[in-house]
């Protein structure tokens, strides 16, 4: 039988058997860690769905000329003078 939190009864009975569940009652197991694993490729798929989301998103709300300007910057960074 779980026991929850909640007011503890007026009753001196009702008391009583409150009192025996909630000191004989088995503690509830910790949650388990998660690896560094796991983590990561939860972490990863969800970056995946909000990334394709945002995406088209931008691309709906982004007038032509703002998509032109984007596609000029990401055509300059890509093939543009190399840093030496």
């Amino acid at each position: 039988m779980t026991v929850g939190k909640g007011k503890r009864p007026r009753d001196p009975n009702q008391l009583a058997k409150w009192v025996v569940e909630h000191s004989t009652a088995e503690p509830e197991p910790a949650p388990a860690v998660p690896t560094p694993e796991s983590l990561s490729a939860y972490m990863s798929a969800m970056g995946r769905k909000g990334g394709a989301i945002g995406g088209k998103r931008r691309l709906l709300t982004m007038t032509p000329e703002k998509r032109r300007e984007v596609a000029a910057k990401a055509a300059k960074a890509r093939w543009g003078t190399k840093a030496k």
